[in-house]
């Protein structure tokens, strides 16, 4: 794989509010390599290369993000694409549909996306930030709403990879992915949106991290936070002793009231909730393409309304709050 999207990246944010943060961002783009950064980053590399070239490509965006070719590729391409894809394993975020293969990830994302989606402030033409977007599903459906510039930022080689499978045939779009965490983004307050969704709980300073986005926002711009969330008042936050759900890397899961409180805190306006729901098997769940343990097996086989290690299940609400 060559190292065009830095490049792409660079061109991208030309005379725009993003060109004083390259001071900052270019020497970690360039400095970066996913060889140093996983031990399959060779292979996932080798693996994009070997994709084919088909001279027509269409981006088709609905609940499933899918690039077609014209005409059709044949079963052979696509019994070898799939066993391409399957080197990219595993799937967490989609789902996606590449030339005829369907890859089934374990995450619904458009089940999230139907239930954020329609709370937005119009993208259209705005400038968009989403911190921790995984493999890329919500960048694409935040293009499909408008948005003058999507950018992600991430710090797992697999994702970046597999968001690089279908990038690389869009070169038009404004559409970008940086391998890089939220500390390492300067302060730009550039952006008109900014996404936070599934990585509020991983922080274990959730305070910084909420200015962190703060910092990334234009005044008057819209932030979106979705996290997990457990009942009680303002002062109930659980921060589990060991796992969560399974999860290690699990620290403070507020409550309802408590985080709107703490976004009012670092100084957040009109905060608001605008979804909450409990995770369902249909949402999260092993298939084919993450073949590991999944939702199901993180919970009490008893009670379903408890993780394994006896907490509440998963249950997630999304925030909406203004700079």
């Amino acid at each position: 794989m060559n190292n065009g999207w830095k490049g792409a990246f660079y061109q991208s944010v030309i005379n725009t509010p993003l060109q004083s943060s390259l001071i900052t961002l270019m020497p970690l783009l360039e400095a970066w390599e996913g060889e140093q950064q996983h031990a399959s980053a060779k292979k996932w590399a080798k693996q994009l290369n070997n994709l084919p070239r088909p001279k027509d490509v269409q981006l088709n965006i609905s609940d499933t993000v899918i690039l077609q070719s014209l005409p059709p590729l044949d079963l052979g391409e696509q019994k070898r694409i799939n066993s391409i894809l399957k080197q990219f394993m595993p799937w967490r975020k989609g789902p996606f549909k590449l030339f005829g293969v369907e890859i089934d990830t374990e995450w619904r994302s458009d089940f999230k996306w139907s239930r954020v989606s329609p709370h937005l402030t119009s993208l259209t033409g705005k400038r968009v930030l989403d911190v921790g977007c995984g493999s890329g599903y919500h960048l694409f459906r935040m293009l499909e709403d408008g948005a003058s510039q999507v950018i992600g930022i991430d710090p797992t080689p697999l994702f970046f990879y597999q968001f690089q499978i279908f990038k690389q045939y869009l070169p038009e779009h404004n559409l970008h992915y940086l391998p890089i965490g939220i500390e390492d983004l300067p302060t730009t307050q550039a952006f008109d949106t900014v996404f936070s969704m599934g990585v509020f709980y991983h922080r274990p300073d959730p305070l910084l991290f909420l200015k962190q986005l703060k910092n990334q926002l234009s005044t008057g711009g819209q932030l979106v936070l979705e996290t997990l969330v457990i009942n009680g008042d303002e002062n109930t936050v659980l921060l589990p002793s060991d796992r969560y759900a399974q999860m290690s890397n699990v620290y403070f899961l507020p409550s309802i009231a408590a985080m709107k409180k703490w976004l009012e805190k670092v100084g957040f306006k009109d905060v608001s909730l605008v979804d909450d729901c409990v995770t369902s098997l249909d949402e999260q769940r092993s298939t084919e393409w993450m073949d590991s343990l999944s939702l199901k097996d993180f919970l009490d086989p008893d009670d379903l309304n408890k993780t394994i290690e006896g907490y509440e299940a998963p249950r997630r609400a999304t925030f909406i709050a203004t700079r």
